[in-house]
């Protein structure tokens, strides 16, 4: 009997021995494990580098010193916990009394960390310092996410990362006219192609406008692309509410970008104002306002000057103004000093009547210049006739259209080289 016990209690102690080797094993093989994962290089959280693995930063050194006191402070529990079970085997011992307990027990509450594993905690736990030094390969190697310039003199630098200004540009709209404009250029950048842009551009195809006019529109008015759709959709059925048909709708807004900007109120005024000031039927108003569309959408103030003009300095009739007004549209947004400069030469350096200018009275939306080249060499060759009831009579209107040549070879008889010769005289 005692010979048995004492074999039983040699065994029980190799037991003991050899597991207490493993477990010590394991954990200076996990202690190992930590040690390795903390010196390999770390990556920076928000960039596509690495920082140089040769130095420890200091986050990474606090986590391998908590995983060091963690495994020391479990082997003290463990080497307790086992002088327990060893006394307690003992008395069993005595008792002839040996309980059976696995010597491959596993470790539940101290798994192995793979070197993998321990390298994802450092990344997601690890912060470092702005002032890290890293190699010049590395540097090389950082990829900053692309943002908006902060400020910028120029469209073309936000062009790209745009997706407003890039479709606009598609469209033909000359960035380079609006950025010229303030607060233009910022309008636009705040603005979504889908839910701001694209609505408006469907409403204008939707009413008629080619594609090729979108660019010319939005080049000339951006604001359309704020506009209410609302509102522009009732500023369209009121032109259309005066007798103005749907293509010579779209043919005004082609034309006059602003024309949508403005209100009915607006509009209606402008319509009655032409109408009474020059004294015209609803018909030859709409005839007026279809020809130049931005008469709706320019200022008053010179129109009504120009008016003046015509009636107190060139001394036309209220009649002789309608008639040139309804065949020249223009001159009611002529240049003053334009008009009274190309007045002055056809009235008293021509000699041509107030009935003659009305009959033609495309003379006045003419060139100065050309007008008074072509006078002066009918004037030197002796062919300046401009009455109608004297012989070789020279119509206004062959005067100020013909080109040079047809001028040169049926007007003036004479060659093309005469004329060229005789411009560098004046």
């Amino acid at each position: 009997m005692a010979s048995s016990c004492a074999q039983l209690c040699l065994r029980c102690r190799s037991l003991l021995s050899s597991k207490t080797s493993t477990l010590t094993w394991q954990q200076s093989t996990q202690i190992r494990h930590c040690t390795a994962v903390s010196r390999v290089p770390n990556k920076i959280l928000n960039g596509s580098s690495f920082i140089s693995g040769n130095h420890t930063t200091t986050r990474a050194r606090q986590i391998w010193k908590q995983q060091t006191c963690y495994y020391s402070d479990f082997s003290t529990k463990h080497l307790e916990t086992e002088a327990k079970e060893y006394k307690h085997t003992e008395e069993l011992l005595r008792t002839d009394v040996v309980p059976y307990k696995s010597p491959l027990l596993p470790i539940r509450d101290a798994a192995p960390v793979t070197e993998n594993q321990m390298s994802l905690d450092l990344d997601a736990a690890a912060e470092f310092s702005a002032l890290e030094e890293i190699s010049n390969e590395e540097a090389v190697a950082l990829s900053v996410p692309t943002a908006l310039p902060p400020a910028s003199t120029s469209l073309r630098d936000y062009v790209d990362k745009s997706e407003t200004l890039t479709k606009l540009v598609q469209l033909g709209v000359n960035l380079w006219k609006l950025e010229q404009r303030p607060n233009v250029g910022s309008m636009l950048l705040r603005l979504n192609f889908n839910t701001d842009v694209a609505p408006r551009l469907l409403f204008l195809k939707g009413i008629g406008v080619e594609d090729s006019r979108l660019g010319y529109i939005i080049s000339h008015n951006p604001f359309i692309l704020i506009e209410n759709l609302e509102n522009l959709q009732a500023r369209v059925n009121y032109l259309k509410s005066k007798k103005f048909s749907s293509e010579t709708v779209v043919s005004m807004v082609s034309r006059a970008p602003y024309l949508l900007n403005f209100s009915v109120k607006r509009l209606d005024n402008r319509l009655g104002f032409y109408q009474q000031q020059l004294n015209l039927s609803a018909s030859s108003t709409r005839n007026i306002i279809a020809r130049l569309p931005r008469l709706l959408c320019s200022s008053l103030e010179p129109v009504k000057e120009n008016l003046k003009v015509c009636e107190i300095e060139f001394g036309f009739k209220e009649n002789e103004i309608q008639h040139i007004v309804i065949a020249v549209p223009k001159v009611l947004t002529a240049n003053k000093k334009k008009l009274i400069q190309i007045f002055d030469f056809l009235h008293n350096t021509m000699k041509v009547p107030h009935h003659l200018i009305v009959k033609f009275p495309q003379v006045l939306n003419t060139r100065y210049l050309r007008v008074k080249e072509r006078h002066l060499f009918l004037q030197y060759l002796g062919k300046d006739q401009y009455d109608p009831t004297q012989p070789n009579y020279i119509s206004l209107d062959r005067l100020v259209s013909l080109p040079d040549e047809t001028f040169c070879t049926e007007l003036a008889l004479a060659t093309m080289e005469d004329f060229c010769l005789f411009q560098k005289t004046l």
